[in-house]
């Protein structure tokens, strides 16, 4: 069913009630110590080539958290999740959030249930110590039609319920054709939004790549305060062949198009983000490792 806070606060007393525990929310989210990290698909040929040696790396650079893009065949990066664990706890990391697509394919709409391949996803993500299960994609076949769509969103509220058994919380991370794909006359963003229920699906909001379609994050999260716990920090600079078949491609904070500082310090302060990844995906010539290192030192300068 489609999700209306709207309505909630419209009726009486029950009113008075959310938006006194609705601006108790935020302020503890704008209170709390923000939790800034990197997600590792900065740097995923290092990654690929050597796990281990690229983490230490991270972890001498001054990183604490980091996000996967990496498993595939209950593995993370060729580490079972116990032992990726331990490495990263070696290491000073933690791993509050992670990226895998959850596809069609893992849900049986026969059975009304997941298939074991998303159980052991969510199970292993338990097993690392991860508090968000974050979906990065939503296949083009599940939104051609409103329907389809619809009930897809369901599943996704599913999921959150999957994951609150485990102590975790299913989320999505926004692309760009969220912003550029309508269905029934509504962008697919503002559907998603709409259809989900926040208690149990966190959105993390990629500030870069809806850019590339026009996405103004000041403006998403001015008109959706409190839905973004987590956020992608990216910069982005016009380029004639970027990311995603656009024109623009992601470049050092600070460098780019993007009020970066501006968006994450509205998103800490009404937005509900708490958790901060920097993604980089385009270097400009400079080696990713570099990349990332000035970055994380952006960061902190700006009070992260």
């Amino acid at each position: 069913m489609s999700i209306s806070r709207r309505n909630f606060l419209m009726k009486g007393t029950l009113a008075l009630a959310g938006t006194a525990l609705l601006s108790k929310e935020l302020l503890a989210a704008g209170m709390a110590k923000p939790v800034l990290g990197i997600q590792l698909y900065s740097i995923r040929d290092d990654m690929k080539k050597d796990p281990s040696g690229t983490l230490k790396q991270l972890s001498a650079m001054g990183y604490k958290n980091v996000e996967h893009a990496g498993y595939a065949n209950r593995k993370f990066y060729g580490y079972s999740a116990a032992d990726f664990k331990k490495l990263l706890g070696d290491l000073g990391l933690l791993m509050p959030s992670g990226h895998t697509v959850m596809q069609k394919k893992h849900w049986d709409s026969a059975k009304k249930d997941f298939t074991d391949e998303w159980k052991y996803t969510v199970e292993d993500a338990a097993i690392v110590g991860q508090h968000y299960v974050i979906s990065p994609w939503l296949d083009e076949s599940l939104r051609q039609n409103y329907d389809d769509f619809k009930a897809y969103m369901d599943v996704f509220n599913k999921s959150g319920e999957l994951c609150k058994k485990s102590g975790m919380k299913f989320g999505y991370h926004n692309h760009d054709f969220e912003f550029s794909q309508q269905l029934n006359g509504k962008k697919i963003f503002d559907l998603i939004l709409q259809n989900t229920d926040p208690s149990l699906v966190a959105q993390q909001l990629d500030i870069g790549n809806m850019y590339h379609a026009g996405g103004i994050a000041l403006d998403i999260i001015k008109q959706y305060p409190g839905r973004f716990e987590l956020m992608h920090v990216k910069d982005e600079i016009k380029t004639e062949k970027g990311e995603m078949g656009g024109k623009y491609e992601s470049t050092v904070l600070g460098k780019g198009i993007i009020p970066v500082k501006e968006v994450i310090d509205l998103g800490k302060k009404s937005g509900g983000t708490r958790h901060f990844i920097i993604e980089q995906e385009s270097y400009q010539g400079q080696a990713p490792l570099d990349a990332v290192r000035a970055d994380l030192q952006v960061m902190k300068k700006w009070g992260y």
